[in-house]
């Protein structure tokens, strides 16, 4: 159901499972309502597009409320792939510290 939402908000380019399985797993742990296909570049070259297109203006309440709900949604993917991100980094810099 969230794909048809992406769909009619976008371009089309919804992105794909680019990661495989692990990815999926990850996006999907970012929260109800949102794409667990969808991987980092993709929620953030559809978050960059979803503020231009709020930036121009020219929609009406209902499709900015609906363009900002779906930034909101993009925004937490990003936000949660670059925290898991973040937690490998930090463990694997634990782990060579241990090993030294």
């Amino acid at each position: 159901m969230a794909k048809a939402k992406t769909e009619d908000m976008t371009d089309g380019s919804t992105g794909g499972a680019a990661g495989g399985a692990a990815d999926a797993g990850q996006a999907a742990a970012a929260g109800p309502g949102v794409e667990s296909v969808l991987g980092y570049e993709q929620a953030r070259d559809e978050l960059i597009e979803v503020v231009r297109s709020l930036e121009a203006g020219g929609t009406t309440l209902e499709e900015s409320l609906a363009l900002w709900e779906r930034g909101e949604e993009l925004a937490k993917v990003c936000r949660h792939w670059l925290e898991g991100a973040r937690a490998r980094l930090d463990a694997a810099l634990a782990e060579e510290s241990g090993e030294s």
